[in-house]
C-alpha cells in the first residue's frame, strides 16, 4: 500500500483554492477520515501499518491547512501532554495514541519514555495542557501513576488538568482508585476519551 499523502495534499490545496474554508476541510474531511481509520483499527480490520500510512496522509493535509487556520482555531481542539512512566521503556502504544490524537487535530507534546513524576509536573506547568496522558506497561511501574497524580495535587495543579491513564496492566478499577479522569484500552478509545473530556469542559 503506497498511501495517499500526495493526493490528500493536492486535494486540500484544490479545496482551499476553490474557497472551501480551512475549518471545513479539517472538520468535514480530514478528521472524519481518521476517525474511520481509528474505528477499523479498533475492530481489527486495519493494522498499525495502515494507521501509519493514513496518518501520513492526514498530516500532509494538515500541513497545507496550518497557515490558513486562525491561532484560535488551532488551539481550540485542545492540547495533550503524554508520556510513559519512569523505569518503563515501552512506547509503541503511547506513540500510536499520540499519532491518533494528532490525526484528530489535537496538539500533542510527547515526553517520551522513562518520565519521572516531577517531569510530568514540570510539563503541566510549562505546556499548560488540557489533558495529561500517563502510560505504564509494567506492573512494577504502576505506582508511579498515583505518585504523579499526588504530586500534581501537592502543587495545586490537579484542578487545571484532566489525567487519563493507559497501558497493559491498567484497568478501570485502577483508574478509579488513583482518581484519574479516565482510562483507555487502545488508541481509538483514548481519542474518544480525550474528545469527550474536552467537550465536557
Amino acid at each position: 500500500m503506497k498511501g495517499q499523502c500526495y493526493r490528500v495534499k493536492t486535494l486540500t490545496e484544490i479545496a482551499l483554492e476553490n474557497g472551501v474554508k480551512p475549518e471545513d476541510v479539517l472538520e468535514k474531511s480530514l478528521i472524519p477520515g481518521m476517525r474511520i481509520i481509528g474505528d477499523k483499527f479498533r475492530d481489527n480490520i486495519l493494522f498499525i501499518s495502515d494507521v501509519l500510512i493514513a496518518s501520513r496522509a492526514m498530516h500532509a493535509g494538515l500541513n497545507v491547512l496550518k497557515p490558513h487556520l486562525s491561532a484560535c482555531r488551532q488551539v481550540k481542539r485542545g492540547k495533550v501532554v503524554i508520556g510513559t512512566v519512569a523505569g518503563d521503556l515501552h512506547d509503541i502504544g503511547k506513540n500510536l495514541v499520540a499519532m491518533m490524537l494528532r490525526g484528530n487535530g489535537l496538539e500533542v507534546v510527547d515526553l517520551g519514555v522513562d518520565v519521572e513524576p516531577e517531569d510530568f509536573v514540570k510539563a503541566v506547568i510549562e505546556y499548560r495542557p488540557d489533558i495529561l496522558g500517563i502510560s505504564a506497561m509494567l506492573t512494577t511501574t504502576l505506582y508511579l501513576i498515583p505518585e504523579t497524580i499526588n504530586m500534581l495535587k501537592q502543587r495545586n495543579l490537579r484542578s487545571r488538568v484532566k489525567v487519563i491513564v493507559g497501558g497493559g496492566p491498567v484497568t478501570k478499577e485502577f483508574s478509579q482508585k488513583v482518581k484519574a479522569d479516565g482510562f483507555a484500552t487502545d488508541a481509538q478509545s483514548a481519542v474518544e476519551l480525550v474528545n469527550n473530556l474536552l467537550e465536557s469542559e
